[in-house]
């Protein structure tokens, strides 16, 4: 690409790009209300002072925090960083009047923003009682500052930068240079990927791209580059997209021992390396004092000038002041040139590395090298600030991770968006590029994935961090929760749906919050501590809504967005993607760097909560889901929420059975049939079984259902995997029946190499033949140990099945299985829902039997009423269901229980509902008119919270109850007293005293 073409294009685009955040500005000054832009995470409201102080330089440092009286400990989901440009308003509102101040985040926290004023010195005077609001400023020096550039790189025609610009744009190739062969590493500890990435930077003559994927030693890749140029004497500038990478490069050079200055506004930086800026080294410098002087000679200068009222001496103080002002420049020119000229490397942001900073102080030709860190995450048209000044680059990134934030769609759709190192990546290929291979982050069940679908499968995982998980860390105890690295938590099909809200950029999932909340209690409580736990959320209405649950209790967990949490890693990440909803749609989701992001966060235990269904019909969201199921453990949301009802559940008001969607199976047994069962009566656990294996849900009624904890996609198993399960339970039922035929033998033990679909077989084998059953062990090295009943008792309570005719016991027969077979049934499924069924057939038997006594006495039933005591009895749902239930066929029992739900749900009520009734919204059960009142049927405390909910919410019970209570909040009273008495005092000092009238009486 010519520079030409590239620079108008990109003057162009910056230009929309400028143009879409002054439009979005003037829209929310316009037409958004304060609470919408604080839901947008650019404005927070009602803050309050927490404390003051006087940081760095005499700069006033003010701490906001929430009202503490509201209970909320943490602030709002926001985009509040380190280096935002902020203003401070009184709550009148965010307008230019309303204004108190301006200044630059130096912290910002979950709970509390730091804000260094820069007015301070204004003498304006904050009121620690009083409430204000706090909003991000538009900045458009960074504008000015990339457009200046281009414009220079349009121009450049002799320079260091002149073979970088010829080869970055295609009019020469890149060349290299010839590497000593004696190299010697400072780090010794290198790998065989980041060293060759190392010679290949030091080798090559005008641009090198260190590709770093997540975890693979990046940063400690560049600081080794760093150091080995330093170590020929060149001078580096080196450069990053954001202050809190630049302030990491700091950190690491300076452990090395390197002559490091950090350029850039003090409050701006970390406190850790704030002793390496320019400010802090100019205060310990030789010049120091002079400079001291020289300001102290002034403000006696300017002291003077105030008590002078002659002319001609305030004009000769006037022309002290000149020099005193000029000699001041001088030396602090002087002083700057000395301090950047003695440094080996110089670092700062992309555009603070302007030749109208300090830098200008230097030569054109003064560094070797400009090192360009997260180069992926920066505009390109940033990296051409510092690009100009040095004949090589190295560049280092990841563009497989997110790229930079542009608020015009239209111009990121246009090229904006494209990195440096991404078109260099795209048209140069491996002549520039070194990619790192090794990383030492991951579990590799959490690398695999990352590393199949956008790194090509090259990634692998050091040996340190293969196979480590949560529960090696110490304290940390072995249980489920902590002893796998994989956990899908699927809520397809639960009724978890989305929050409905009208802006599309914020969406909310209270239901995955819930099961957020239970599977933080589990980690909790093995041991993990919620300081090295991160929950991740793509939305900032979710990161709201967990924020607040978990604020109090877990002051240490992390919460972010997605965007947020780039760069950073924690031993267990709790993703919830949010979006479930019947079209499919998954908004941003589908952004698949987004989600890179978001999975390799996670160092030992990655948790994903999301609707499957929802998910899964975006391609790139469907290979996670696939990853997760195939190498970590699946559960369903009903396995952590009992009361919740499935969506998929409907009733048929012209028909007699139930309709299920989503996997789940209703058809009589009687018409479909498994294969290798054409006439034959199959086994009665067998056949449990097979019902079970669509991942049925559970009982519409009570809306509870079986847990599910599968390596298998919930989804309705083919014939094969029905013939293979046959199979594998005939297989498993003979090598029982032969443990029966050996008397001598006490128990038989199965091998813990036994797949969970294997160990469910054996648990239903040794149930149906009245054998006791017990899993043994923990972790890996559980297994499944199965001994005969006590002789007084089967164990079952039931007859046993008869036994097959006995055959030798062969040792080596373990049970397991075809090798390679896919598990087709849930154990803890088919187990739970085999528990759940014998409790009620049990009831039913009770109710049938109660039901045979009311007969009994029916001639008694008859006396009473000729004496008119009795009173008449109807037959409500239970019973028809109860009457109707017969034996143990378990498709009549889906008859009779469609039959009930066409009936009023209230206890002795037979009203048809079917063509007029009501749902409850609580108990979500259809009532006749009678009886749909939440009080009349017992929802009565559910419908009380409810209101009050709605009350505290939106100020009225319901719509049309009332008006909503607009009364004026307390704090905002008293402040608004407080500025009307000072408005009241101003007025009556302006006020001039009337003199009287003489009395003429």
């Amino acid at each position: 690409m010519e520079v030409e073409r590239f620079v108008s294009k990109t003057l162009e685009l910056l230009q929309e790009e400028r143009e879409a955040e002054i439009e979005e500005t003037r829209l929310w000054q316009e037409n958004i209300s304060l609470k919408d832009l604080q839901s947008k995470g650019v404005c927070l409201l009602k803050l309050q002072i927490g404390s003051q102080s006087t940081g760095l330089y005499g700069r006033s440092l003010i701490v906001l925090e929430p009202r503490r009286h509201m209970g909320v400990a943490i602030l709002p989901s926001n985009n509040f960083g380190p280096g935002d440009i902020v203003g401070l308003y009184d709550l009148d509102g965010c307008t230019p009047s309303s204004q108190l101040c301006t200044g630059v985040v130096t912290r910002a926290s979950q709970s509390a923003i730091t804000v260094a004023c820069e007015d301070s010195q204004d003498g304006v005077n904050l009121d620690t009682d009083a409430l204000y609001n706090l909003m991000k400023l538009a900045n458009d020096v960074t504008y000015k500052r990339m457009k200046k550039a281009l414009t220079t790189l349009n121009g450049y025609s002799s320079g260091p930068a002149s073979d970088l610009i010829s080869v970055v744009f295609g009019y020469s190739e890149p060349s290299c240079n010839s590497q000593p062969s004696d190299l010697s590493f400072l780090n010794t500890s290198l790998d065989a990927s980041q060293r060759e990435a190392v010679s290949f930077a030091l080798s090559q003559r005008e641009v090198a791209v260190i590709h770093g994927p997540p975890g693979t030693g990046k940063t400690t890749t560049v600081v080794e580059i760093i150091l080995q140029a330093v170590k020929q004497g060149l001078k580096v500038l080196c450069c990053a997209g954001s202050n809190v990478a630049v302030d990491n490069l700091v950190e690491r050079l300076a452990k090395a021992k390197a002559k490091v200055l950090r350029l850039g506004h003090p409050a701006r930086l970390l406190e850790s390396i704030q002793k390496h800026s320019l400010d802090a080294v100019l205060a310990r410098s030789d010049n120091a004092s002079i400079i001291a002087d020289i300001r102290r000679d002034m403000d006696k200068a300017f002291m003077g000038m105030k008590k002078l009222r002659g002319k001609g001496e305030k004009v000769h103080l006037k022309r002290e002041v000149g020099e005193l002002r000029k000699e001041l420049r001088t030396r602090e020119a002087t002083a700057i040139s000395q301090v950047l000229k003695q440094a080996d490397v110089v670092l700062a942001t992309n555009t603070g590395a302007n030749d109208t900073g300090p830098l200008k102080s230097l030569p054109a030709e003064h560094f070797d090298w400009v090192v360009i860190d997260e180069c992926a995450q920066a505009l390109e048209s940033s990296c051409w600030i510092p690009l100009l000044r040095a004949r090589k680059c190295i560049l280092a990134g990841d563009y497989k991770q997110l790229p930079p934030t542009i608020k015009s769609q239209a111009a990121a759709s246009k090229g904006l968006s494209v990195s440096l190192m991404e078109r260099l990546v795209q048209n140069r290929g491996d002549s520039v590029v070194r990619m790192l291979t090794v990383q030492y982050r991951m579990n590799r069940d959490i690398m695999t994935w990352a590393s199949d679908h956008m790194y090509q499968g090259k990634l692998t995982a050091h040996s340190s961090v293969e196979k480590h998980l949560l529960r090696d860390l110490p304290g940390v105890s072995s249980v489920d929760e902590t002893s796998t690295p994989l956990l899908l938590i699927d809520t397809a099909g639960c009724g978890l749906t989305e929050t409905e809200v009208t802006d599309e950029q914020s969406k909310g999932n209270p239901g995955e919050v819930d099961i957020v909340e239970l599977h933080i209690k589990a980690l909790t409580e093995a041991g993990v501590k919620p300081k090295d736990i991160a929950v991740i959320a793509p939305y900032n209405l979710q990161v709201d809504l967990l924020r607040n649950r978990f604020s109090v209790r877990h002051p240490d967990l992390e919460i972010k967005s997605v965007d947020g949490f780039q760069g950073r890693e924690k031993e267990a990440v709790v993703l919830t993607l949010v979006r479930s909803n019947r079209k499919g749609e998954v908004g941003f989701l589908a952004e698949d760097r987004r989600i890179n992001v978001a999975v390799t966060r996670a160092r030992r235990h990655l948790a994903v909560v999301c609707d499957t269904k929802t998910v899964t019909t975006h391609a790139f969201l469907k290979t996670l889901v696939d990853h997760m199921t195939q190498h970590g453990d699946v559960r369903t949301a009903f396995e952590y929420l009992q009361d919740i009802v499935p969506e998929n559940y409907t009733r048929d008001p012209k028909g007699t059975k139930a309709k299920a969607t989503a996997g789940r199976s209703t058809t009589s047994s009687s018409k479909q049939k498994p294969p290798g069962q054409t006439g034959s009566k199959m086994e009665p656990g067998l056949k449990k079984m097979l019902r079970a294996n669509g991942s049925q849900r559970g009982n519409p009624n009570t809306g509870a259902g079986p847990s599910t904890h599968s390596r298998a996609e919930p989804s309705t198993p083919s014939e094969d995997e029905q013939r293979q399960t046959l199979v594998q339970y005939q297989e498993i039922k003979d090598q029982v029946e032969r443990f029966l035929q050996h008397q001598d033998l006490a128990q038989l033990q199965f091998p813990s190499t036994l797949n969970s679909h294997d160990r469910l077989l054996v648990h239903q084998v040794a149930e149906e033949l009245g054998l006791n059953h017990e899993s043994q062990g923990e972790g890996k090295d559980r297994f499944i140990v199965v001994s005969r009943p006590p002789a007084e008792s089967n164990g079952s309570g039931e007859e046993p099945e008869p036994l097959l005719p006995a055959v030798v016991l062969e040792e080596e027969s373990n049970g397991t299985g075809p090798p390679g077979c896919q598990p087709a049934v849930d154990l803890k499924s088919l187990h739970l829902d085999r528990m759940r069924r014998e409790k009620r057939e049990e009831k039913t038997r009770q109710e049938k039997k109660h039901l045979e006594n009311l007969h009994t006495g029916h001639q008694t039933a008859k006396e009473a009423k000729a004496k008119g005591k009795t009173k008449k009895t109807k037959a409500g749902a239970c019973e028809i269901a109860a009457a109707a239930t017969t034996d143990d066929d378990f498709d009549t029992l889906i008859d009779a229980v469609v039959k009930a739900e066409r009936v009023c749900g209230f206890v002795k009520c037979k009203t048809s509902v079917v063509h007029l009734g009501q749902l409850c919204p609580f108990c979500k059960r259809q009532f006749c008119l009678g009886h749909h009142i939440p009080e009349v049927h017992g929802c009565g405390d559910l419908a009380k919270a409810n209101a009050r909910m709605r009350i505290s919410k939106e100020g009225v019970l319901y719509a049309g109850s009332g008006i909503k209570d607009k009364s004026v909040d307390p704090n905002k009273k008293a402040y608004l007293h407080r500025k009307l008495d000072s408005k009241l005092k101003d007025m009556e000092k302006q006020r001039k005293v009337k003199p009287k009238d003489k009395d003429t009486n």
